[in-house]
């Protein structure tokens, strides 16, 4: 069943949120300078493969001030649903060509995990943790880092690390976690009757075994419908009151990420343009901000490597 935000949930965010909306105006991302290529076609030894392709992942600051990027590799000789993570070191962000690190977490079937099925992984640290957010193909699982290099899962009285789904065969996948307004969101896509949807559910701890209810928070309008339509949803809150979410629709040279407004992080839009501000050429883009300024990672229209350029916001006039 696909829920849409609750009526009481969505007039709460509201109060605040139009307020804030007439004080400030909207804003369109747009690239401002070079792309870097920070990490290319990984080297697996015996998994790699010809048509490997690392996609979605995550880059964060470590504890002791290194770049770290993990990206989930696709196409490998893993097994299963053939997907891995691989990780990557920089020592600035601004540095190109970060260090190959080697294969960094793979399935684990006896904590419930489908074989080559790691999926998406996204990294936040809150009072001093680092909290991964990833999927396994079928559940949404978490997993903790005391210096954001190593990570233990966090695994549930049941023995398992999966946390929530949205059911077999809907492939929940590509979460992201932020904390807006005191409250954790983790936003992710997952596809029923091939119909590709963005979904959010919030709690007061990363940790948490109970998350609310999904609900979906975009769909459909001029970036689709179908399963891949609502892909690796990526929000960032420019301002308080003021949230944009990055929704891909293709990978590779004919990338798109359509990028919208609003000022309810429970609804960017259902069959509703309205907050449509950017279309953007890239696929799976992750916002960085750093030293007060905004960068932007993503994959590179090849599908062998990610590459990452400055990021601007430019008030929308239109």
């Amino acid at each position: 069943m696909v829920r849409r935000c609750s009526t009481a949930a969505v007039a709460a965010i509201l109060t605040t949120a139009v307020l804030a909306f007439a004080a400030e105006p909207v804003y369109r991302p747009v690239i401002d300078g070079d792309w870097w290529l920070v990490a290319g076609d990984p080297n697996l030894g015996e998994y790699t493969r010809d048509n490997q392709q690392p996609v979605d992942f995550a880059v964060w600051q470590a504890a002791d001030g290194s770049w770290q990027l993990w990206s989930c590799i696709r196409g490998t000789g893993c097994g299963g649903n053939t997907r891995l993570f691989y990780c990557w070191e920089g020592r600035k962000l601004t540095d190109s060509h970060w260090m190959p690190k080697g294969i960094a977490q793979q399935a684990r079937t006896d904590l419930g995990e489908t074989p080559g099925g790691q999926q998406a992984p996204h990294v936040v640290r809150h009072d001093g943790l680092y909290y991964m957010a990833y999927g396994d193909w079928v559940n949404i699982c978490f997993s903790t880092s005391r210096d954001g290099k190593t990570f233990e899962r966090i695994v549930r009285s049941n023995g398992k690390t999966g946390v929530f789904s949205d059911g077999h065969g809907l492939n929940s996948r590509d979460p992201m976690l932020i904390r807006i307004d005191g409250l954790w969101h983790c936003y992710y896509t997952a596809h029923t009757a091939e119909h590709g949807y963005d979904f959010c559910r919030t709690a007061a701890d990363p940790a948490s075994n109970t998350w609310s209810h999904s609900c979906v928070v975009a769909y459909g309008g001029r970036g689709g419908n179908n399963r891949w339509s609502a892909e690796c949803p990526h929000v960032v809150e420019l301002s308080h009151g003021h949230s944009y979410l990055f929704r891909t629709q293709r990978y590779g040279v004919n990338a798109q990420t359509s990028v919208y407004h609003s000022t309810n992080p429970l609804n960017f839009g259902i069959d509703d343009d309205t907050g449509l501000v950017a279309t953007l050429p890239v696929a799976a883009p992750e916002i960085i901000f750093y030293e007060n300024r905004y960068y932007i990672a993503c994959l590179m229209p090849s599908l062998k490597g990610i590459h990452i350029a400055p990021l601007k916001w430019q008030a929308k006039t239109d």
